[in-house]
């Protein structure tokens, strides 16, 4: 777990066929998957899960308070607003995501701590004024401000986990990072649950002020990584791209891409409409709402420690091809399922994502270089960010057709689910240190 390591720092060759990072006399000082530091890097994954998963929980609430209930059969006489303006507006916040792909790059220019504590920050602050929204589409506008920010202090978090840890304990690191978005995404819906009278979509977001006050704690904990101070020594801060990936890792670059749209094509309209269908269509009262959220965490702490366990005894490539049916087989079973397949549809589905989590979380971090390590989470997120949007807008569609979930949830989430078999054509990546050379 802990130790110490040496960082390489020579140049890479162009075309290399198993490319190395250069070595160094310099000794690394990693953590423990436990260490204070990377609680740091958790504390920010709360505040990120917590800023970004209200407008999955208050949906209902946001569409009743800007839309029209009537006693009708459409999704919007029921819900206050159409499946297909909650989709595109939905939509909108995640496009803003990919500004995420930029803030994140920055990380390997200015650094992983710097860019961190600013996401965060400005993220969250963008949360809080969303509470004072007067109409929808300002609410879209002003909570979309903030959603690249917030979806670059996750992608960071992972980063900085990533490189303060070794091989023995970075995906027990990045299990850990996962379950903090995880607590601060369902500590928002059991609040809004629970109070949702009381409290209503502005006062869940208004909340979003108390993890803006852990700030200087994140600041002092998530420090930065030895790994990024030596090879930042080789990056150029003025150099007009960001996001840069050199040649020989496009090809792994692209293949993780085109997992991460697929992911998001499901768990963008799984996700975003489950509290919606929940509360508006199928009526669940607060308190099995709760009870679901709560239930899905237990499941999802399951989840999280059999994939952990999973990725570094049988490999990444499992246990994320895994994940990924798993969590679209959960998701049919919500919408399309019998009555009252929801609420197990949805502990499942958090539980095989969280099981999905320490396994592609390890993967972005193994399979690039300390300089564009950072980038590549950023292309990750960019590409994740356009598969939940096509995945929203064509579910909120279908959906709007007479309430049509059932169909749309299949004609979503099952195809996507075939991508799972692109895990099988990555490099297995268990046991490595970020300084050993990535297989082809």
């Amino acid at each position: 777990m802990g130790g110490d390591l040496y960082a390489r720092t020579k140049s890479v060759p162009k075309i290399p066929r198993e490319p190395v990072e250069p070595v160094s006399a310099t000794p690394l000082h990693l953590h423990k998957w436990n260490d204070r530091v990377v609680w740091g890097a958790v504390l920010a994954s709360f505040a990120s899960g917590f800023g970004q998963f209200g407008v999955v929980t208050a949906l209902g609430s946001v569409a009743k308070s800007f839309g029209h209930l009537v006693h009708g059969a459409t999704l919007a006489d029921q819900a206050g607003l159409s499946g297909t303006k909650l989709g595109l507006g939905l939509a909108v916040i995640r496009l803003a995501s990919l500004g995420g792909l930029p803030l994140t790059a920055l990380g390997d220019r200015f650094g992983r701590h710097r860019m961190l504590v600013v996401s965060v920050g400005f993220g969250l602050l963008a949360t809080v004024l969303a509470a004072f929204s007067p109409g929808y589409w300002w609410f879209v506008v002003i909570f979309a401000a903030g959603r690249p920010l917030l979806s670059a202090t996750n992608a960071l978090s992972e980063v900085l986990a990533a490189e303060q840890t070794d091989a023995k304990g970075r995906a027990k690191a990045l299990a850990l990072v996962a379950a903090g978005y995880g607590v601060g995404a369902g500590l928002t819906a059991i609040i809004h649950n629970a109070a949702s009278k009381s409290l209503g979509f502005r006062g869940l977001f208004a909340l979003a002020v108390v993890p803006l006050l852990l700030l200087p704690v994140i600041s002092r904990w998530a420090t930065e990584p030895d790994r990024f101070v030596i090879a930042s020594d080789e990056i150029d801060p003025s150099a007009p791209v960001l996001g840069a990936i050199a040649a020989p890792y496009r090809r792994r670059l692209a293949q993780l891409s085109v997992i991460a749209f697929a992911l998001s094509f499901i768990t963008g309209p799984a996700n975003s409409f489950i509290f919606l269908y929940a509360q508006n269509i199928e009526h669940l009262s607060g308190a099995v709402t709760v009870a679901m959220v709560v239930g899905a965490g237990a499941t999802g702490l399951a989840g999280l420690l059999v994939g952990r366990w999973m990725a570094d005894r049988f490999g990444r490539r499992p246990t994320g091809a895994l994940g990924m049916v798993g969590l679209a087989l959960a998701g049919v079973l919500s919408y399309a399922g019998p009555r009252g397949a929801l609420v197990p549809g949805y502990v499942l589905g958090v539980m095989f994502g969280s099981l999905f989590a320490p396994a592609v979380g390890s993967f972005i971090n193994e399979l690039f270089p300390t300089a564009m390590r950072a980038s590549a989470a950023g292309w990750f997120l960019a590409a994740g960010v356009l598969g939940a949007v096509l995945g929203l807008v064509v579910f909120g569609a279908i959906a709007d057709v007479g309430k049509q979930f059932a169909l749309a949830a299949q004609v979503t989430f099952l195809p996507a689910m075939l991508v799972a078999g692109l895990f099988w054509v990555l490099p297995e990546t268990k046991g490595r240190e970020l300084e050993e050379p990535w297989p082809e």
